[in-house]
């Protein structure tokens, strides 16, 4: 539902953010001036957040940022068929800003890494590639890329995305390749469209991958249910995550921007707890443990817990919000209740895989009729309006 309408780097985050700009402010904190951006889904909202540039110091004679979309190869023009063939469509742009060593980031990550650490660490090891790792949890190891190392941090397996992992060393998705090697690579093995499946495994094979080890917080961020974690871990001082500490820069000259708002109201007899609470909010009831976007309106006697509220949504008095997730300019009528019933575990029934938790999605400009009771794990699609609600009650699982 979040990402119908924009790309999974432009969802916004803690308030102020979308999710590239902690790449992109590594890239500027690490002093780097030439970035290349490769989309494909949905890249206009991107496009707009980046703009040119000029929010992280990527403008000037020898400096830049330019997007990169999927267009016309070798026969036909063709979609990114994965991550190596959407560098390899782009080797031109590589060519054009000749460097010794090239480095990629994904775009859905929420961390703070100073990116020349890791750039020495390669050159230390006179690596041909290297691969950001960290520790990761079990539970989670089947999501990722892992590597098994020798003494030297020399690569030795790998393991795409395992189901029974053999080790607890979890690629971030972030390397740096010497670029002539990349070059050759690509060039060479045009069948091979994806680092992960095909060009790192051959090349743990063949040539020389070491494995940079990443001590902090780090999120893949692609998930609903990591999305939401990682808003929890915000407002949790001990997880040590930090956006302002960490120099991220958010673009506030971007579509609604942050510049033209007010200071945040808190009216008599509200209450707030541990939240975040962003310019031009107006708060009249209660948020508790919850990350609040420019512009929200909690009414009188509403209540908002656990939840994450994006730009300009309404809640309107009495309306209570637990566990949820809502997109840009939702309106919530008086009395209406979003994440109701104790039984979290019963799974959407469209989307088992991605909601199971009890986190309830709102897409963007829809409108939840007064006393409206919508259950766990539900997805109210963007722009519903009340006459699409067929019954007073959304049960658990169910879609609208």
């Amino acid at each position: 539902v979040l990402v119908q309408t924009r790309a999974k780097p432009a969802v916004p985050f803690a308030g102020l953010y979308r999710i590239i700009d902690f790449s992109l402010s590594n890239i500027m904190n690490s002093g780097f001036t030439q970035v290349g951006v490769l989309t494909q889904y949905k890249p206009l909202s991107l496009m707009r957040h980046i703009s040119t540039g000029e929010a992280w110091d990527f403008t000037g004679r020898k400096r830049g940022v330019k997007i990169l979309p999927p267009r016309t190869g070798f026969k036909d023009s063709d979609w990114y068929k994965g991550t190596a063939d959407a560098v390899r469509q782009n080797m031109d742009f590589i060519r054009a800003h000749p460097s010794k060593e090239i480095m990629m980031l994904s775009g859905d990550h929420i961390y703070q890494m100073d990116l020349n650490d890791m750039l020495e660490f390669h050159r230390e090891k006179r690596a041909d590639v290297t691969i950001g790792m960290m520790i990761a949890p079990e539970e989670q190891l089947h999501m990722f890329g892992t590597a098994i190392t020798d003494e030297d941090s020399k690569i030795v397996e790998w393991e795409e995305k395992p189901e029974v992992p053999r080790t607890n060393l979890a690629s971030m998705g972030i390397y740096v390749f010497d670029t002539e090697y990349l070059l050759r690579v690509l060039t060479t093995n045009r069948e091979e469209v994806d680092f992960g499946h095909h060009i790192i495994p051959r090349a743990i094979e063949q040539d020389r991958v070491y494995a940079y080890p990443f001590e902090g917080y780090w999120r893949d961020v692609g998930t609903i249910q990591a999305y939401w974690e990682t808003h929890m871990d915000l407002l949790d001082e001990q997880t040590g995550i930090s956006p302002e500490e960490w120099g991220i820069r958010p673009n506030i000259e971007a579509s609604s921007p942050l510049a033209d708002r007010c200071p945040a109201r808190f009216a008599a007899g509200s209450r707030v707890e541990q939240s975040m609470i962003s310019a031009g909010c107006v708060i009249e009831g209660e948020v508790i443990r919850s990350v609040l976007s420019p512009g929200v309106k909690v009414a009188a006697g509403a209540r908002v817990q656990d939840s994450i509220i994006f730009d300009d949504c309404t809640i309107e008095a009495g309306a209570a919000i637990d566990l949820a997730i809502l997109d840009k300019r939702v309106r919530v009528g008086a009395g209406a209740t979003i994440g109701q019933g104790e039984d979290k575990e019963v799974p959407n029934k469209q989307y088992p895989k991605h909601l199971y938790t009890g986190i309830t999605l709102v897409g963007k400009g829809a409108q939840v009729p007064p006393k409206m009771v919508i259950g766990r794990n539900c997805i109210i699609e963007p722009y519903r309006r009340p006459e699409d609600f067929s019954a007073p009650v959304v049960d658990t699982g169910e879609t609208v």
